[in-house]
Formats: C-alpha cells, structure tokens, sequence
C-alpha cells in the first residue's frame, strides 16, 4: 500500500477532522444520516517527502505527475498513538504472579512480592522491551511510564529505562515518572529521588496522592522540589470509589500557591465521578485554573474498581462429601471511570491510555492504543457524536507530554500515522484492525507482535 518511494501522494484518506492540523475546506454533505453518524471525518490528499508530511489539501484537488500516488479510497488514516500512562516496569507478570482475587489490595500486594524477587535489570529489561515491541508495532510512538521507585529499586528501573531510551530513540519517544508514595519527598531519599529524576532524559516526578493529615505538606514539598529542578508533574490521584478522596482538587490548590508553570497531569481521579455536583465544581474549577490535564484509564479501572467477593455453597458435592464454601464475585455497581465528559466541556485536557498490561493490576490489554479507544468509546459514551474525543489517544496526550510534532496530522510533521481498512467509525471499532499498516518517516514498518514466547525465561 505504501509506495516504496522517498516521495508520494496518498489521495482520498479519511482522517478524523479533530486530528487534522489544516484548515481544509470540505464539501458540504447532503446525507441526512451525517449528524447522526457523528463521524466528522475530512476527505484529503496528503503529499510525503523526505519521512515528512509536506502538503495537505482536499482529496482530488492534488495533482501528482509522475510522483507515485496510492488511492486509499477513503480508508481512515491516524497518526501515531501517544500512550501517556503506562507501567512497563509492571507489564507480563500475570502467568508468574496472577492477582488472586483481581481487588486492588490484592494487586498491591502481589506486585510487591514479585518485585522483591524477580525486578533485577535483566527481569526489567526483557518486560519492559517487550512492551516497547507491542506499542511500536501498534502504531504508537510515544510512550510514559510510571516507575516504581521505592526501596532501592530507583536506580535498577532508572537504569534500564535509560538502556531502553537509547536503543529506541529513533522509535520511540519515552517519559519516566518515579511512583511513591507522597511521603517519600519528606524524606532525604525522597530528595535524592527527585535528583534522579531530573538527570534522567524524559524524567518526571511524580507519587500516588490518597487522603491523609499531611497531605498538604507533602505537595507543597513535591512542588518545591519540582519548580527547584524544572520538572513536570504526574499523579496517581483517587484511584477509588470514595467519595471523601478529594486530593485531585488539593494537587489544584498546591499548584496555584506555588504558583507552578510546568506541567501537572492527574491519572485516574475515580472518586470525582460519585461526588456532589457542588464537590466536582470545586474541584474542576481549582484544576482548571492551573491546565492540570486529567488522564483516565477507564480497562484498568473498569477491570479493579468495585471488586467484591462473597462465600457462596458449591453444590457439586459427591455422596460422600460436604459442599465446599467457595468465593464467588458480586456483580459491580461502579465501574471507576472519571468524569470525562464534564472535565472536557470545563475546557480541562482529558486524555486516555492503556495503564497496566497483563499484570496483577490488569490481566488484559496489549498497549494498543486503538483498543484503548475502542472500549473508552463504549464505556464513557464518547460517540454522539465521536467529534474530537480521538484527540485523547493522540494529541491531547502529546500535548501533555509536550511533544508538538506527535498526535497530529500537520504540514511539517513526520510522516508517522496510521492506515485502516475501515472507512468510517461503524467499520472502525467493531473490529481489531490487526491488518492496519503503520507508517514511520515515510515507510511501512513491520507489524508483527513479538511472539510471548519471548518472555517464557522471565516466568518461572
């Protein structure tokens, strides 16, 4: 599909008009059904040279010579998926270190022991690749990863994250956070923490905020260190179903007393969605007076949040036995995902990712960012109409992270996207495109996923 040229046209791509950094005149549709659909997706010819987009105009008004030109008859063209909350240092644990009752405490705790028996360099660098190989080959190109950063285990994953940046610089763009608790930063270890991070490429602080006395003194001594070392901001915040968890608003407060420039992003932010409606007005207005972004991880937080087990008879008994007392799950009334619709008409940036892959925290997922939008489209209701929510898998995230050339299809930009068979949104999402063609500077790249196999040595 992709001309084997420096130089091409690609004519008649539907792109989503959200992701379209061109102001392109469209024609008027008379289809009645348009509105309903809700696809806004802009017909266009796009020209490709040197690895760079360089000329975007309205399908059929190009004129390409003898410059090779691939029709794509409307197939839907994406840029690069930007993945902007991840835990790689977590990723492909399941088949060694399953989470026996899939709650969230039972996650915590079955990290923490595979952590202290298994996270040396090599453990660390073979998951963490292996996540690389899968996110690159689903179209994604630019990646964070939170890291956990307690007890020793900073310098191990800081390490191979520096490897890793390395041999994937021409790949892939990578961002590390450290993950502590908040707490840490009162310390001299928490200090030292936050030096690590700032001689790490793509380094951030960051921490999981929960309610507790402290709170306050805790931010305001992670602000002062970040503003200290001009580093950004990123949060694990409220990750649960109680209302009375309000940090997000808190982290809002913090950052306007320190009055801080840098970026702040909060991920998760559940307990908002089963607040008082004058609660979430308080905070959304504290947040959004700084641009903190909300990032939401609606598998994980679908797969954990309101886990509930209880004793249930197994009737299969024989003649000879007693039925055995066995725990069964309750059926989940809240499913954990943030409020996404009211953030994004507050003007406050809300983007989505994939979080954990196949650990104790998520036993699913494959970091594909088109899986992420699939089912974020059908557990927040982001299709009527579907307008510029693809920007929270692509442009809203880049922004965040502070990557203009990434999540958009710009004149200037690297000619890095996406191509799918399907036309439009209905042909889109109820298949796993697993035939998409995934461009990087102009070339077709392979995507084959790397076998699991790969990982058999890392599971015993």
């Amino acid at each position: 599909m992709i001309p084997d040229a420096e130089h091409y046209w690609l004519k008649y791509a539907h792109v989503p008009l959200s992701l379209l950094a061109a102001d392109i005149p469209q024609p008027a549709t008379t289809d009645p059904r348009a509105a309903l659909l809700g696809d806004d997706l802009a017909q266009v010819d796009l020209e490709v040279r040197g690895g760079k987009i360089v000329h975007i105009t309205a399908a059929g008004r190009s004129e390409s010579g003898d410059i090779p030109a691939v029709d794509l008859q409307q197939k839907q063209l994406w840029p690069c998926f930007v993945d902007m909350h991840t835990h790689l240092d977590k990723g492909h644990i399941w088949q060694r270190c399953p989470n026996p009752d899939r709650t969230f405490d039972g996650a915590l705790e079955a990290v923490a022991q595979d952590a202290e028996a298994h996270w040396d360099a090599d453990d660390l660098y073979h998951r963490m690749a292996f996540g690389l190989k899968c996110s690159y080959a689903h179209g994604t190109n630019a990646i964070r990863t939170h890291l956990d950063a307690q007890n020793g285990q900073a310098d191990i994953s800081l390490g191979v994250f520096r490897q890793l940046v390395q041999e994937w610089r021409d790949r892939l763009t990578l961002q590390a956070v450290c993950l502590v608790p908040l707490e840490h930063f009162l310390t001299p270890e928490g200090e030292a923490l936050a030096n690590k991070m700032a001689d790490t490429p793509g380094g951030i602080l960051g921490g999981v905020s929960f309610p507790n006395p402290d709170l306050d003194q805790q931010l305001d001594r992670l602000f002062a260190l970040a503003q200290e070392r001009n580093l950004a901001l990123d949060f694990h915040v409220d990750e649960s179903g109680d209302p009375t968890h309000r940090t997000l608003r808190h982290i809002g407060e913090a950052a306007q007393r320190h009055q801080f420039d840098n970026q702040i992003t909060c991920g998760h932010c559940c307990s908002l969605a089963v607040q008082s409606p004058d609660e979430v007005t308080k905070t959304i207005d504290a947040i959004k007076a700084v641009r903190i972004g909300v990032v939401s991880l609606p598998l994980c937080n679908m797969y954990l949040q309101d886990r509930q087990q209880q004793a249930s008879r197994n009737f299969r008994q024989t003649a000879t036995s007693a039925p055995e007392t066995l725990q069964t799950g309750l059926t989940p009334r809240w499913r954990g995902v943030t409020l996404l619709h009211e953030l994004k008409e507050a003007d406050v940036p809300v983007a989505i990712a994939s979080d954990n892959c196949r650990d104790p925290f998520h036993g699913f997922g494959d970091h594909d960012g088109l899986e992420v939008f699939n089912w974020s489209v059908r557990i927040g209701h982001l299709d009527n109409p579907y307008g510029d929510w693809p920007r929270a898998i692509t442009t809203t995230p880049a922004d965040l992270m502070g990557l203009p050339n990434h999540g958009r299809i710009a004149v200037g930009a690297p000619a890095d996207f996406i191509i799918f068979r399907a036309r439009t949104f209905s042909e889109l999402l109820p298949r796993p495109q697993g035939d998409r063609v995934v461009v990087r500077r102009g070339k077709a790249i392979d995507t084959r996923l790397p076998d699991y196999a790969e990982l058999d040595d890392w599971m015993v």
